[in-house]
């Protein structure tokens, strides 16, 4: 980038910004409904069908971070840096098996968040306020990330070169997906998640087709690729002896974790039935192939030789090889790609805060009208503290916490997800695993500066979450067994066991 500011790619930027606004703000209007209500404001009345499912949940998952640090990581790293192919692979056979049952429970129960489901299943408010905080704790940063994959669009636009631009830009468009969330609620990312995908597929085929012409063909590209890498002496387009395990375990770890985060949580329990989310299953790995197609961009980086490191890569190579009126078009769909997720993942945390911190510590007599606004006052505070996140802290402290959020979540796998399907556990023993589970993952991250992956002696490198994940689940079982053999009375549960069935009829 010359450091001018890029009139036409602007240009074309605002005019879909533009659009994506008007629609934020029509959406209270689609499917309407009383959204003073949190089941209609946070969960858009459950009503969402496939086709809308499917929208929603890729604009959930597949963010502008994605976009931008797939392909980063791949350009510095090589193949290791497609572990997040297998891992979207892996999640979804969990999602068909898991995620309709929930569903299910919750629908029956008027659940909104896991830990309504953890309150309602073990009986445990100090259970369920764990699985709150973890959410909201591996969120925050989250939303921080995806604010990041704006900036760096708005720097490569050129307003990088103006003093405090890219941050003025960035409050302005946090300003209006603020406003129009808090009016609209999740059916506003589930509107605008149609443009934002439809703008995403454009992208990648053009990237896919049009870059590796340009240079000479995809043997050209990797060819590029594996000689920057020979010269380095790291990396490579196949991984090296010692990269199977952390690569297979950080991809499996990462698939247990994904639909257990907050904003996944709240796109799947909007679907209109269990049979609603099996079918997406079924649907949602064609993401993972565009995802692979994304990641390439990375070796695509290395042959055209950007002059740019890090989340920079993405935006100037598209600079470089698009016309400036199609990299503004680019441009619009990463934006888009942050503003989706980033707001489904403040209402996911509103939810919680609302439900499980507000209602039962603050205010337990709240109206169907107060714990509405409560959510939706609560969503603009997370998305402006994620901007102060972003404009006054170093970038690394929300990448290094986002790295943890994906050895936090995995901590609920067991409340959550074997209590699903068990009712052994006891829940005090669920909650020492947890505390267990959420130090040592943190202390080992920590002590390897805050990388996912730990050496262990004699097994090789390991992705820390499952470690974690497997001191969670022995001490939680130890505990459960010592409790049983004492015979002490056995904990709340006021799930029947019925209530795990599917009972409620499917809808399209």
């Amino acid at each position: 980038m010359n450091g001018d500011i890029h009139w036409t790619a602007w240009a074309v930027f605002a005019v879909f910004f533009a659009l994506v606004t008007v629609l934020g703000f029509v959406a209270s209007r689609w499917r309407a409904a009383d959204l003073s209500h949190l089941h209609e404001w946070g969960l858009g009345g459950r009503r969402f069908g496939t086709f809308v499912t499917w929208f929603l949940l890729g604009g959930d998952l597949y963010t502008a971070y994605t976009v931008i640090a797939v392909p980063a990581l791949v350009s510095a790293v090589g193949a290791f840096g497609f572990f997040a192919m297998p891992y979207t692979i892996i999640a979804y056979p969990f999602v068909f098996a898991v995620m309709p049952r929930l569903w299910n429970v919750c629908h029956r129960h008027n659940y909104l968040t896991l830990a309504d489901f953890t309150e309602g299943r073990y009986g445990n408010h100090w259970l369920a306020l764990a699985v709150a905080v973890t959410g909201v704790l591996a969120t925050m940063p989250y939303i921080a990330l995806q604010l990041i994959g704006m900036q760096v669009v708005f720097h490569e636009m050129g307003f990088g070169s103006v003093h405090n631009g890219s941050e003025i830009a960035l409050a302005v468009a946090f300003v209006i997906l603020a406003l129009y969330t808090y009016t609209s609620g999740l059916r506003a990312p589930a509107l605008i998640a149609f443009v934002k995908d439809a703008m995403i597929y454009i992208f990648v085929l053009a990237a896919i087709v049009l870059i590796p012409l340009k240079l000479g063909g995809y043997g050209a590209v990797f060819d590029a690729a594996e000689k920057a890498f020979s010269t380095r002496g790291s990396g490579g387009i196949l991984l090296h002896s010692g990269q199977a395990m952390p690569f297979a375990t950080l991809a499996l770890g990462s698939a247990f974790a994904l639909f257990l985060y907050p904003h996944a949580v709240t796109g799947t329990l909007a679907a209109s039935s269990g049979n609603t989310i099996r079918r997406n299953a079924i649907l949602l790995p064609i993401y993972s192939v565009a995802l692979g197609l994304i990641a390439l961009m990375g070796y695509m980086a290395i042959a055209a030789h950007v002059p740019a490191s890090g989340n920079h890569v993405v935006p100037a190579l598209i600079m470089r090889s698009f016309p400036e009126w199609f990299s503004g078009f680019c441009f619009a769909a990463i934006a888009l790609g942050a503003l989706v997720p980033a707001a489904i993942m403040s209402i996911g945390a509103a939810n919680l805060v609302t439900r499980n911190f507000w209602r039962p510590y603050v205010n337990r007599n709240m109206t169907p009208k107060q714990e509405s606004t409560v959510a939706k006052v609560t969503s603009l505070i997370i998305k402006f503290g994620a901007l102060v996140f972003v404009v006054f802290l170093p970038l690394k402290f929300a990448i290094n916490l986002q790295l943890l959020g994906g050895i936090w979540m995995l901590q609920v796998f067991p409340t959550v997800v074997l209590g699903l399907f068990a009712r052994w556990f006891r829940s005090t023993a669920l909650l020492a695993g947890w505390a267990l589970g959420m130090l040592l993952g943190t202390a080992l991250s920590w002590s390897v500066g805050v990388k996912p992956i730990y050496a262990l002696p004699g097994i090789g490198s390991v992705y820390i979450g499952l470690i974690a994940l497997f001191a969670n689940l022995v001490l939680a079982s130890i505990l459960t067994l010592i409790m049983n053999r004492g015979n002490s009375d056995a904990d709340a549960d006021q799930t029947a066991a019925t209530d795990y069935e599917d009972a409620v009829p499917a809808r399209s």
